[in-house]
């Protein structure tokens, strides 16, 4: 088995103003992809908005300083994520593919592989 991260990103201001409709169609899709998954997830999680980040970079000094919101300027903000362990990329793919952040005009869905450090 091998861990991925699923990473669902899109534009914030589509988020906060979608429909009910459009959001219980959302909702439907992540319990869908929940089902499916099943005990395959490791850990899952929506973020709250992108304003009430943190960034911690080095700082002027050399040490680690905090910041407010987010350090990098983009139009697409990650707004939540799930850790599954299954048998390869494609099954990962083709779970992550059910998403209905995966049909919208205005977000997207991000399968990528963890590094698997257990193996010495």
């Amino acid at each position: 088995m091998s861990e991925f991260v699923i990473l669902i990103y899109g534009d914030e201001q589509r988020w906060n103003s979608m429909s009910a409709a459009e959001r219980a169609e959302i909702d439907a899709a992540h319990g869908e992809f929940r089902q499916k998954a099943g005990d395959a997830i490791r850990a899952a999680g929506e973020l709250q908005g992108s304003a009430t980040s943190t960034t911690v970079r080095r700082g002027d000094d050399g040490e680690p300083a905090a910041v407010d919101g987010p350090f990098t300027e983009a139009k697409e903000v990650v707004g939540g994520f799930y850790v599954i362990d299954v048998p390869d990329q494609a099954t990962a793919v083709a779970l992550a593919s059910g998403l209905a952040e995966a049909r919208h005009d205005h977000s997207g869905v991000q399968v990528q592989p963890l590094v698997d450090h257990s193996a010495g």
